[in-house]
C-alpha cells in the first residue's frame, strides 16, 4: 500500500485536507472513505484529474464527549479551514443510530460500514508521513472490486448505494460483486483486523 499513502502526499487538495484534519488534534481521527477510495479508483482508471469530493468524511473516537454539536462545530472550524463539504463523525456514538454494540475504535466502526473498499482511512502524522489504515486486508481494492461487508450483510443496502451514488458511472471498471447473504461464508475478519496495515510515504 505504499503507493497509496504516496498518491494521497501527492494530491495537494487531499494533503491540505489532512492538515486542517491534523490541525484539531482529535483522538483517533482519520479522513475515510471516498477521500482514500476515489483517489484509488481515479489512479487506475488513469484519469488525468481527480473526481470533486461530493463530501469529506472526518472519523474520530472520543467517548468523553458524545455531544453531537460538537460535530457541528468541527465541521465549522474546518470549513473556516478551507471551504469543503465535510462531515464530522465521532464513532463513539455512531453504534446507536447504527443499531450496533458500542465501538471501541474508529477502525472497529469502520469494519461495520456497507462495502469493505470504503472502510479505508488517512491521517497525517507528526512527522508529516501519510498513515493508511483499514479493519480489513483491502485484497480487492486495486483490483476495483466493490465488495459488501461479509461482517454487516445489507444486500438491499450495498446495491442502493450502488443506484445513489452512481459508481458505475464514473468508474467504468468498477466490478460489482454479488450482494448475497455471506453470513455463512464469512472470512477471518478477527485476521483482517490484527493484519491492518499501516504505511507511511518513506516505509
Amino acid at each position: 500500500m505504499h503507493r497509496l499513502s504516496h498518491w494521497i502526499a501527492e494530491d495537494s487538495l487531499r494533503s491540505q485536507i489532512l492538515t486542517c484534519v491534523a490541525g484539531l488534534h482529535l483522538p483517533d481521527a482519520w479522513v475515510a472513505a471516498g477521500f482514500v477510495r476515489n483517489l484509488v479508483w481515479d489512479r487506475l482508471h488513469e484519469y488525468k484529474t481527480s473526481t470533486p469530493l461530493t463530501d469529506i468524511d472526518v472519523i474520530y473516537f472520543d467517548s468523553a464527549c458524545i455531544d453531537p454539536e460538537r460535530d457541528a462545530a468541527l465541521e465549522r472550524q474546518l470549513k473556516a479551514c478551507i471551504a469543503l463539504p465535510w462531515s464530522v463523525k465521532n464513532q463513539a456514538r455512531m453504534h446507536t443510530r447504527n443499531g450496533d454494540l458500542p465501538y471501541h475504535s474508529s477502525l472497529d466502526a469502520m469494519s461495520y460500514w456497507v462495502e469493505v473498499e470504503t472502510a479505508l482511512a488517512a491521517r497525517l502524522l507528526p512527522t508529516g508521513q501519510v498513515e493508511i489504515a483499514s479493519p480489513f486486508t483491502q485484497a480487492g481494492l486495486f483490483n476495483l472490486y466493490v465488495t459488501p461487508n461479509p461482517k454487516r450483510c445489507k444486500p438491499e443496502a450495498f446495491r442502493q448505494r450502488q443506484r445513489e451514488k452512481g459508481w458505475a458511472r464514473q468508474w467504468s471498471k468498477l466490478q460489482f460483486l454479488p450482494a448475497v447473504d455471506m453470513r455463512l461464508n464469512q472470512p477471518d475478519l478477527e485476521s483482517d483486523r490484527k493484519n491492518c496495515f499501516s504505511n507511511s510515504n518513506n516505509s
